[in-house]
């Protein structure tokens, strides 16, 4: 089980992306937006850089919604292996059987 500080300081990185998803994504058309000059681009820039470094997606990490481990994260099942392999042994998984040959 992962610290409950880690799992909650990514809660929190998560409500911010998606406080400021608008305003970023905006700033950042502006800045990439060649037609724009270049103070307005600058400014801009500027702008973007004022926002919480948290409020950036990249800075989100993927953790187990089960345990919250951070590694060996299947993004389509949202779980680690070893959740996967804990809730499969109990027949939980709908479609996963213990192999046996």
């Amino acid at each position: 089980m992962a610290k409950k500080s880690a799992i909650e300081k990514n809660k929190r990185r998560t409500k911010l992306v998606a406080k400021f998803a608008a305003k970023r994504e905006a700033l950042k058309a502006l800045t990439m937006n060649q037609s724009a000059s270049m103070e307005e681009r600058f400014r801009a820039q500027l702008q973007l850089a004022e926002l919480p470094r948290n409020s950036a997606k990249v800075r989100i990490r993927n953790r187990c919604e089960v345990t919250g481990r951070p590694r060996a994260y299947y993004r389509k099942l949202k779980m680690s292996r070893i959740a996967l392999r804990d809730l499969g042994n109990t027949g939980q998984v709908p479609g996963v059987v213990k192999s046996s040959w």
